[in-house]
């Protein structure tokens, strides 16, 4: 008997150990991600024929006790590493786990690689070359806290490729983890199976394969125990032809069934069915998992499958609705069958508004998912099948109150002023801590990182509740709200995309027109807080020269221009904005030589700027460390010298709107006036209706010269 290690991924450890039982191993000891075994030669092989669990055979070579002085090198060179390969063969090396005397794994495979080709050279005067992506042998050192173990790989590339899969869809289940989830949900090879969300095929695929009995490694080409010198042919050959002779027809009657709303991803699936040899077997179709309808000829069977989960939590109002619509098909049309579904956000679940009755954990890639079991029974299928997904705390009706009375104090307001997008709540209650913004029929709600001491679990549950009840509130539907994350940003990170969209919306205040982007960047063009300065800027212009500087996409010089301006100059460093700015220009039918668009860093510019402005409006970031910029720039740090450049090009008269939004900014007051500047703080006044309830939302200031 030897020792092996069955690699695999986190959760399925327990039902890889009963399948190594079944194929006549020895289970010794279960650890994270792999089951550590006893076998002989024969049922060694036999495992890599037909795991369907693991990802990878370890053979153990040696085992030392160590201590936190142990040095690897000299623990490797125990090993005669001449009984474990050929010189002519390449080799790499891998490290796993900790240990004191290891800085990082690949310097511990380093160490390991040195002891191996020092001994190869002291015996043979030669050494074997380092192949590190496709080598001949494959060593591994398991370190663990009292033991070094020293594995050679016994199955080669990952056990989970079963040859049949080169199209996949955008989140795929590995095969050896589809194989764990149909375990795991107790199908029967007898019962129909259907996959709503089947992508590209995997869990259909591998349950017919789990149900006529095929080895899936049998499509492998090679192993890695065939270039070992203890191979033994005849064994593999003889377990090969039993392996084809295990074959065995499916169950009369059993039907496998998968649909998506994706039609490549569709013939990715029929692709890969097509190369497993099952394309007459599995019947794929075209559909939304949310108009689902009883299927003819099953009155019942099981439901295994992945439906998107989203790995960020603008993906959330999008999905709740999915959950709900989805389970809300299941009732009407399901009930005798069960339900078994994964994903990495358990909260999704409680849109399905069933009662689990088995619960696992599984990580898919770099993700922890639940698998969640439900029995469709008369009684399940029976509760509130109209009704909305539960919400997680009773106290989230006092946020949908709060919105709704804001809604009404807001709408006739807006519509007074000409305003066709406004902030509709700005974390009235502190535990529901977001922002919604109103874009005329299109809502942003913006989460605010949460504070340290706030439980991130708790946080996301009442996320969870916002995004359930801000369609219902404002009466949108779910893909007219847009849902962001809002951290501190700094730098190039100030205006990060997010996604590529590129949906414009042309919004109004005042009488000027913009166009929005909701979706593709953290901010969406139009900072709404400063909404009276840019209207105060429109009713100052006329007859003067303005300039906008860190004009982002140029809402300000747009109110300038109507307001008559004489000329209005836009500067800003970014290109993407600058064209933003254009084209808010063109919306408003505003052309000709009197606007100008200047891309440039704006001190760069101002160094060598020579014209005088009548009205100069300054909104800088808080803090900019962009790559075009030679030095950082920090508001509270530089902001006298910014306006002190400015005292150049304020004409006679002029005037100097300065503001940000640095929380807790201090203007330097004593600076500033010992320069001869005049100060007026306008910050209240500057504050719109729909932001009084957070006044410290920016500061600003006009400054005239005395």
């Amino acid at each position: 008997m030897q020792e092996f290690w069955a690699l695999t991924s986190k959760g399925v450890e327990e039902v890889l150990a009963i399948e190594i039982k079944q194929h006549g191993g020895e289970v010794v000891k279960l650890g994270l991600g792999m089951v550590r075994f006893t076998a002989t030669l024969d049922t060694a092989y036999r495992l890599c024929l037909w795991s369907r669990l693991a990802t990878r055979i370890m053979r153990q070579i040696h085992a030392v006790a160590v201590d936190a002085t142990t040095d690897v090198y000299e623990a490797a060179n125990e090993i005669d590493w001449l009984q474990h390969m050929q010189l002519h063969q390449s080799l790499a090396v891998e490290c796993v786990g900790k240990h004191p005397t290891i800085d990082n794994t690949q310097f511990g495979a380093m160490r390991i690689k040195d002891a191996i080709v020092d001994q190869f050279r002291d015996k043979t005067g030669e050494r074997p070359n380092v192949d590190r992506l496709d080598p001949d042998v494959r060593f591994q050192l398991r370190m663990e806290r009292s033991h070094f173990y020293f594995v050679q790989d016994f199955s080669g590339p990952s056990l989970h490729q079963r040859g049949y899969r080169k199209e996949q869809g955008e989140a795929p289940l590995k095969e050896h983890l589809a194989a764990a989830l149909l375990i795991r949900s107790g199908w029967q090879y007898t019962q129909s199976l259907f996959d709503p969300f089947c992508g590209s095929g995997t869990l259909l695929i591998e349950a017919v394969l789990m149900a006529r009995n095929i080895a899936p490694g049998l499509k492998r080409p090679q192993f890695a125990f065939e270039k070992m010198a203890d191979f033994d042919n005849s064994l593999l050959q003889q377990l090969r032809a039993e392996a084809l002779g295990a074959r065995k027809p499916l169950a009369a009657g059993v039907r496998f069934i998968g649909s998506d709303l994706d039609a490549r991803s569709l013939d990715k699936a029929k692709q890969n069915a097509n190369r497993a040899g099952l394309s007459d077997v599995i019947e794929f179709r075209q559909g939304d998992a949310t108009e689902l309808t009883a299927i003819e000829g099953i009155s019942n069977g099981v439901i295994v499958t992945n439906p998107p989960y989203g790995e960020r939590l603008g993906d959330l109002p999008a999905l709740i609705p999915l959950y709900a619509d989805f389970s809300l098909c299941l009732k009407q049309h399901f009930q005798g069958w069960r339900l078994a579904v994964i994903t990495s956000n358990g909260d999704l679940l409680r849109a399905l508004k069933l009662s689990k009755l088995k619960n696992y954990k599984f990580a898919n890639g770099p993700l922890d998912c639940e698998f969640s079991i439900f029995d469709l029974t008369e009684q399940q299928v029976q509760v509130s099948v109209t009704s909305a997904p539960a919400l997680f705390f009773t106290e989230s009706d006092s946020f949908a109150n709060r919105l709704k009375k804001n809604v009404k104090q807001l709408e006739k307001w807006a519509k007074r002023e000409q305003l066709s997008c406004y902030r509709l709540y700005d974390a009235d209650i502190p535990e529901y801590n977001v922002a919604i913004d109103w874009y005329d029929g299109e809502v942003v709600v913006h989460e605010y990182a949460a504070p340290s001491n706030v439980d991130e679990a708790i946080a996301q549950k009442r996320l969870f509740d916002i995004v359930n009840l801000v369609p219902k509130v404002l009466g949108i539907h779910t893909d007219k709200m847009v849902l962001k994350v809002r951290e501190k940003q700094k730098g190039k990170d100030q205006y990060q995309a997010l996604a590529k969209a590129a949906q414009y919306k042309e919004v109004t205040e005042y009488g000027a027109k913009f166009l929005v982007n909701l979706r593709d960047y953290l901010d969406t063009g139009l900072f709404l807080d400063h909404r009276i300065t840019r209207h105060s800027i429109q009713q100052q212009s006329k007859g003067k020269a303005v300039l906008n500087l860190f004009a982002y996409t140029g809402t300000a010089s747009v109110h300038a221009a109507i307001g008559g301006a004489r000329s209005v100059t836009t500067v800003d460093m970014s290109n993407t904005y600058l064209d933003w700015a254009r084209r808010n220009f063109d919306l408003n039918a505003l052309a000709g030589k009197q606007y100008q668009f200047v891309q440039e860093n704006v001190l760069d510019w101002l160094h060598g700027c020579k014209n005088q402005f009548d009205l100069i409006f300054v909104d800088p970031p808080t803090f900019s460390n962009s790559k075009r910029m030679e030095d950082t720039w920090d508001v509270q740090r530089d902001h006298v010298k910014l306006l002190n450049m400015l005292s150049k090009l304020v004409s006679a008269g002029g005037k100097v709107i300065f503001s940000n939004n640095k929380r807790r900014f201090k203007l330097d007051y004593e600076a500033l006036q010992q320069a001869g500047w005049q100060v007026k703080d306008i910050s209240a006044a500057s504050l719109p209706e729909d932001f009084k309830r957070n006044p410290h939302i920016h500061v600003c200031f006009e400054l005239t010269r005395v």
